[in-house]
């Protein structure tokens, strides 16, 4: 990607996939920035990559440069109800794998109230192959900068350089805030002071500027209130639409790095992901088997765990078989190994046992924990291993259900 003058990449970009505030559909965002000839785009939905693959595919089979990322709150040591706000962006896979990580953590690790938010120690330990900006107001440099209290600033700043080197930008934008003015007239003062690059972003949260009424509706539900609420905050403007690259060059044409520089982001991002190829978690098994030996062994000894009460309900066998009628019980169970050897041979073949035993896990703890689980359904039902490996509790082979 070569920068031109005349080139702008909207960095700060939600998706309908941010419930909060988003109210852009990935096939009209790819659509619109391909006619507005812009190289690349970015979507950094609040605290999710749910939009991520269907954004990554679109924008490729288009020759658009996807930049991933999110915006995410980091906890505020001073005010547990006031977390601050910031957005990384993927610069490659190692940051991609670290994103998910974090995001994965603020949710399973609540700081905020109620809300996902980073403690900052997690930053510390998963910041590589990530690019971050500030957050514009709602960042903490942002919030010193339009208190007045540059010391704070400063020290706010150096904390996020120092954990980001050459990866940390101010972000400015003007979408018709209050308070927007001192804070970037403050921001471009301290940049220069310390080096740091400032980069403009829209804050986008739907295509066209028409679409602002709409998007406020998507906001009072999320905050279940009345768009005539005297008393709802009015957060966003009718200017954070996808503006054109012309339009963001004519705003910001007094600092004219802050455009050049959203180019030069999107040409530090390069993720490559492999797609259609299924990844499941390591299952741990014995040291000295694998996978597919273990795999084999436990679902031979579930079936012979249930193979007395199968024969006894099916055949009118008693609970315990005298051994007179031994061999007529090993010549009704001879179809379920049959059936079992087949299944197995399958799911092996297909790379499916990990999938088999992790499923056999989480099912078997529910059980345990008196967590209701169902007898089966769909076509998980029609498998022997399952029922073996008591994922299912039905003999597929006594109601004549296909394995295929």
């Amino acid at each position: 990607m070569t920068i031109a003058p005349d080139q702008f990449v909207h960095l700060n970009v939600h998706t309908e996939f941010s419930i909060v505030d988003g109210l852009v559909r990935v096939e009209a965002l790819i659509k619109t920035v391909g006619a507005l000839q812009m190289p690349a785009v970015a979507v950094t939905d609040h605290a999710n990559l749910f939009a991520m693959i269907k954004f990554y595919s679109e924008a490729l089979s288009k020759g658009i440069k996807p930049v991933c990322g999110c915006d995410v709150l980091i906890e505020n040591p001073e005010r547990a109800d006031r977390p601050h706000a910031i957005t990384l962006l993927v610069s490659n896979l190692e940051g991609y794998r670290n994103l998910t990580r974090l995001i994965s953590m603020s949710y399973t690790d609540k700081v905020g109230h109620g809300q996902p938010v980073l403690r900052r120690q997690w930053l510390q330990q998963h910041a590589e192959g990530l690019i971050a900006l500030s957050g514009g107001i709602n960042g903490d440099v942002g919030r010193a900068l339009v208190d007045e209290d540059r010391p704070a600033a400063l020290r706010a700043l150096a904390w996020w350089m120092n954990l980001f080197p050459q990866r940390f930008y101010l972000s400015v934008s003007r979408i018709g805030r209050p308070a927007e003015e001192a804070y970037i007239q403050a921001a471009v003062l301290l940049a220069a002071d310390t080096d740091c690059p400032v980069v403009a972003v829209n804050e986008v949260r739907f295509i066209a500027a028409e679409d602002f009424e709409a998007h406020e509706v998507r906001v009072c539900i999320h905050e279940r209130r009345t768009l005539d609420d005297p008393r709802r905050p009015r957060t966003y403007t009718d200017q954070q639409y996808l503006r054109s690259a012309s339009e963001m060059i004519a705003l910001f044409e007094d600092i004219p790095e802050a455009i050049s520089n959203t180019v030069l982001i999107a040409m530090r991002c390069s993720l490559s992901l492999e797609l259609g190829k299924p990844y499941l978690p390591n299952y741990p098994v014995p040291e000295g088997m694998t996978m597919d030996e273990f795999f084999r062994e436990v679902s031979l000894q579930g079936l012979q765990r249930r193979l007395p009460r199968i024969v006894s309900e099916s055949h009118g066998f008693p609970a315990i078989i005298d051994s007179a009628r031994v061999p007529e019980f090993a010549e009704f169970c001879k179809p379920y190994f049959e059936r079992l050897d087949f299944e197995l041979n399958v799911i092996i073949q297909m790379g499916f046992p990990g999938y088999f035993l992790i499923v056999m896990e989480f099912i078997q703890w529910a059980k345990n924990n008196d967590i209701p689980v169902g007898p089966g359904r769909g076509s998980g039902a029609g498998s022997i291993v399952a029922y073996a490996l008591g994922i299912t509790d039905l003999d597929p082979l006594r109601y004549d259900l296909l394995f295929e």
